[in-house]
């Protein structure tokens, strides 16, 4: 069994930055994809940013040129470093890891609000 558990949500202005944590705990040998997603009150969740296991990364385009995620596998930390954020951006962001069987372990999200 695979835990998430997300930090570094908060308050931000209008064209600042944060990074979200995602910490793993479990076996996550059999992790293919790790991923970012969020939902906004009334909208439906949506893919932010994802890592496959050899490396490549995908993004959502209204992030793209802003976010940028990472791991660090030694620590089972990945990695959501939030630049130039928008009042677009404020949603519950949830991280996830897609196994092998294409099951989907959710983290219990972390509140993004950008704001003046």
């Amino acid at each position: 069994q695979v835990q998430l558990v997300e930090s570094g949500g908060g308050l931000v202005q209008p064209g600042g930055s944060l990074r979200l944590s995602c910490k793993a705990s479990g076996n996550v040998v059999n992790i293919n994809i790790w991923g970012w997603y969020r939902q906004a009150p009334g909208k439906q969740r949506e893919l932010v940013a994802n890592i496959i296991k050899g490396g490549l990364t995908n993004y959502a385009d209204s992030v793209k040129g802003r976010f940028t995620i990472s791991r660090d596998n030694a620590k089972k930390i990945v990695y959501l470093q939030m630049d130039r954020m928008e009042p677009e951006d404020t949603a519950l962001y949830y991280c996830n890891a897609e196994d092998t069987w294409n099951y989907r372990h959710w983290g219990q999200g972390t509140q993004v609000t950008v704001s003046s």
